[in-house]
């Protein structure tokens, strides 16, 4: 199971009620901040979730109000807490607004206080995790170097207990290698494959998410059917020229990329100041139902599909 808790869902600027772009993705172990928007530190303190462990940060573009926040966190970090690296990954331009902002204001020559390592991102593979792998793919804003992230459980072959409890594989290491794909043989003298006790592959759960965006025809196959979509929802359709002059979507183009790219449930976020929930809703709606409109510190677990 993949976990997401959202710090900041508000467009361009805060307002009362929500916080600057930033989410944490949980995954056993292992955290993934997206987006670092000012204030970000402070929702995390809010949230509950703190800062161990969040030491890879994944940016999904190099605006300020994606970034700002990176300065006070690194700034915690050196004063208060014991991170040995910070990673951060990014397209070029984002990493050398960071890199002015982190060496140019928050150190200013001073020694990081961690390893800090800076990862350019590439479509493709960016890190494993575990059962966990995480991939970018390219997203068209105002701008070079956006991207879009998709964590992915691997796919795995369910333990079917009763039929191994029929064949009298005992619990223990006999179980655990059948699970890797390996013969046991039980004290009788019997073999036991791991296709007598394992169900048919299931793929695993995934989560893709989408900063800003202003074309949804190129992000059908990158999210096609996940089980949760993350997609910014800035203008509805009345106000459809400034979504094109800010390179932004309406919330009608979000639903249509989950209706076209078959997802399981799409998450509205970068909401503006100029519209109530309600308003986004009654837009998605008429195009997809499984929709909802995040606020801060809402949170969501993306299971496996049945």
């Amino acid at each position: 199971m993949i976990e997401l808790v959202f710090l900041g869902t508000s467009a361009s600027a805060p307002s009362i009620h929500r916080g600057l772009s930033a989410q944490v993705v949980l995954y056993k172990d292992h955290r993934f901040l997206v987006d670092c928007g000012e204030g970000t530190q402070r929702q995390i303190l809010h949230s509950g979730l703190g800062f161990r462990r969040l030491d890879r940060i994944l940016l999904t573009h190099g605006h300020l109000d994606h970034i700002l926040g990176l300065g006070g966190l690194v700034s915690t970090f050196a004063r208060w807490e014991a991170i040995e690296q910070l990673e951060i990954y990014g397209g070029r331009w984002a990493l050398e607004r960071v890199r002015d902002l982190i060496y140019g204001v928050v150190l200013r020559g001073a020694r990081p206080p961690m390893d800090l390592a800076f990862v350019e991102v590439q479509p493709g593979p960016v890190l494993q995790a575990g059962e966990l792998d995480v991939s970018a793919f390219t997203v068209h804003h105002r701008g070079p170097g956006c991207f879009g992230y998709l964590f992915r459980e691997k796919s795995r072959r369910p333990f079917l207990v009763d039929k191994a409890e029929a064949l009298g594989v005992p619990p223990g290491p006999e179980r655990r290698q059948l699970v890797a794909g390996e013969t046991v043989r039980l004290p009788d003298g019997r073999l036991i494959q791991p296709d007598q006790v394992l169900g048919p592959l299931r793929q695993g759960s995934a989560l893709a998410i989408v900063g800003d965006t202003a074309r949804i025809d190129n992000l059908v196959d990158a999210v096609r059917g996940v089980d949760l979509l993350v997609i910014e929802s800035t203008y509805l359709e009345r106000d459809a020229d400034l979504a094109r002059q800010f390179g932004h979507l309406t919330a009608s183009q979000a639903a249509t990329l989950a209706r076209e790219a078959g997802v399981r449930k799409l998450v509205l976020t970068h909401i503006s100041r100029r519209y109530r929930d309600w308003e986004v809703l009654e837009e998605t709606k008429e195009i997809y139902s499984e929709v909802t409109v995040a606020h801060d510190f809402d949170r969501f677990e993306v299971r496996r599909q049945a």
